[in-house]
Protein backbone atom coordinates (compact mmCIF):
# COMPACT_ATOMS: atom_id res chain seq x y z
CA UNK A 1 0.00 0.00 0.00
CA UNK A 2 1.14 3.57 -0.55
CA UNK A 3 2.85 5.19 2.43
CA UNK A 4 1.86 8.56 3.91
CA UNK A 5 4.63 11.18 4.10
CA UNK A 6 5.31 10.53 7.79
CA UNK A 7 6.10 6.84 7.14
CA UNK A 8 8.51 7.34 4.23
CA UNK A 9 11.86 6.08 5.57
CA UNK A 10 14.85 8.40 5.87
CA UNK A 11 17.63 6.49 4.14
CA UNK A 12 20.38 9.06 4.59
CA UNK A 13 22.52 6.46 6.36
CA UNK A 14 23.54 3.42 4.24
CA UNK A 15 22.34 1.00 6.93
CA UNK A 16 18.88 2.59 6.89
CA UNK A 17 18.79 2.35 3.10
CA UNK A 18 19.72 -1.35 3.16
CA UNK A 19 17.12 -2.07 5.85
CA UNK A 20 14.34 -0.20 4.04
CA UNK A 21 15.19 -1.83 0.71
CA UNK A 22 15.28 -5.29 2.31
CA UNK A 23 11.93 -4.60 4.01
CA UNK A 24 10.35 -3.56 0.69
CA UNK A 25 11.59 -6.77 -0.95
CA UNK A 26 10.40 -8.89 1.98
CA UNK A 27 6.97 -7.24 1.84
CA UNK A 28 6.82 -7.36 -1.98
CA UNK A 29 6.35 -3.58 -2.06
CA UNK A 30 7.60 -0.67 -4.13
CA UNK A 31 10.65 0.78 -2.38
CA UNK A 32 10.48 4.47 -1.50
CA UNK A 33 12.72 6.69 0.63
CA UNK A 34 14.02 10.18 1.20
CA UNK A 35 17.66 10.96 1.96
CA UNK A 36 19.63 14.06 2.84
CA UNK A 37 22.19 15.25 0.30
CA UNK A 38 24.14 18.06 1.91
CA UNK A 39 21.54 20.67 2.87
CA UNK A 40 18.96 19.33 0.42
CA UNK A 41 16.95 16.12 0.01
CA UNK A 42 16.32 13.46 -2.61
CA UNK A 43 13.52 10.97 -3.29
CA UNK A 44 14.10 7.46 -4.62
CA UNK A 45 11.52 4.87 -5.71
CA UNK A 46 12.26 1.41 -7.07
CA UNK A 47 9.52 -0.92 -8.31
CA UNK A 48 11.97 -3.81 -8.80
CA UNK A 49 11.56 -4.73 -5.13
CA UNK A 50 8.07 -6.00 -5.83
CA UNK A 51 6.89 -8.84 -8.02
CA UNK A 52 4.01 -6.86 -9.52
CA UNK A 53 3.74 -6.15 -13.24
CA UNK A 54 6.16 -3.72 -14.83
CA UNK A 55 5.10 -0.11 -14.86
CA UNK A 56 3.56 0.36 -18.34
CA UNK A 57 4.98 2.95 -20.73
CA UNK A 58 1.81 5.04 -20.43
CA UNK A 59 2.31 5.26 -16.66
CA UNK A 60 5.98 6.17 -17.07
CA UNK A 61 4.85 9.03 -19.31
CA UNK A 62 2.44 10.29 -16.64
CA UNK A 63 5.11 10.06 -13.93
CA UNK A 64 7.61 11.78 -16.22
CA UNK A 65 5.21 14.66 -16.85
CA UNK A 66 4.75 15.12 -13.10
CA UNK A 67 8.51 15.11 -12.56
CA UNK A 68 8.99 17.61 -15.39
CA UNK A 69 6.43 19.93 -13.79
CA UNK A 70 8.41 19.79 -10.53
CA UNK A 71 11.59 20.69 -12.41
CA UNK A 72 9.89 23.57 -14.24
CA UNK A 73 8.74 25.06 -10.92
CA UNK A 74 12.22 24.61 -9.39
CA UNK A 75 10.79 22.29 -6.71
CA UNK A 76 13.22 19.63 -7.94
CA UNK A 77 16.39 20.32 -9.90
CA UNK A 78 17.12 16.84 -11.24
CA UNK A 79 14.66 14.10 -12.17
CA UNK A 80 15.25 10.65 -13.58
CA UNK A 81 12.28 8.50 -14.57
CA UNK A 82 12.56 4.93 -15.88
CA UNK A 83 10.00 2.09 -16.07
CA UNK A 84 10.87 0.78 -12.61
CA UNK A 85 12.82 3.60 -11.01
CA UNK A 86 12.37 7.26 -10.05
CA UNK A 87 14.96 9.63 -8.62
CA UNK A 88 14.17 13.26 -7.78
CA UNK A 89 17.00 15.38 -6.39
CA UNK A 90 17.82 18.70 -4.82
CA UNK A 91 14.61 19.30 -2.87
CA UNK A 92 14.68 22.13 -0.32
CA UNK A 93 13.13 20.50 2.76
CA UNK A 94 12.61 17.06 4.23
CA UNK A 95 8.87 17.70 4.51
CA UNK A 96 8.59 18.59 0.81
CA UNK A 97 10.66 15.52 -0.12
CA UNK A 98 8.33 13.33 1.97
CA UNK A 99 5.24 14.83 0.29
CA UNK A 100 6.69 14.24 -3.17
CA UNK A 101 7.82 10.70 -2.25
CA UNK A 102 4.36 9.81 -0.93
CA UNK A 103 2.65 11.22 -4.04
CA UNK A 104 4.90 9.33 -6.48
CA UNK A 105 4.65 6.15 -4.39
CA UNK A 106 0.84 6.34 -4.48
CA UNK A 107 0.91 7.07 -8.21
CA UNK A 108 3.21 4.13 -9.02
CA UNK A 109 1.10 1.83 -6.87
CA UNK A 110 -2.20 3.07 -8.31
CA UNK A 111 -1.08 3.03 -11.94
CA UNK A 112 0.22 -0.51 -11.50
CA UNK A 113 -3.11 -1.63 -9.99
CA UNK A 114 -5.04 0.08 -12.78
CA UNK A 115 -2.86 -1.57 -15.41
CA UNK A 116 -3.47 -4.96 -13.78
CA UNK A 117 -7.24 -4.39 -13.61
CA UNK A 118 -7.52 -3.01 -17.14
CA UNK A 119 -4.98 -4.78 -19.34
CA UNK A 120 -3.64 -3.04 -22.42
CA UNK A 121 -5.35 -3.89 -25.71
CA UNK A 122 -2.03 -4.20 -27.59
Amino acid sequence: MPLPPSLIPDCTEPEAHRAAYRSAKTNDAIFVCVARQGRRWKVVLDAMTSSGPTIPDEAVTVLGSAAEALVLTDTVTQASIAPGYISLRVIETEQRAREIAAAFHAAMHGLRLLYTAVPSQR
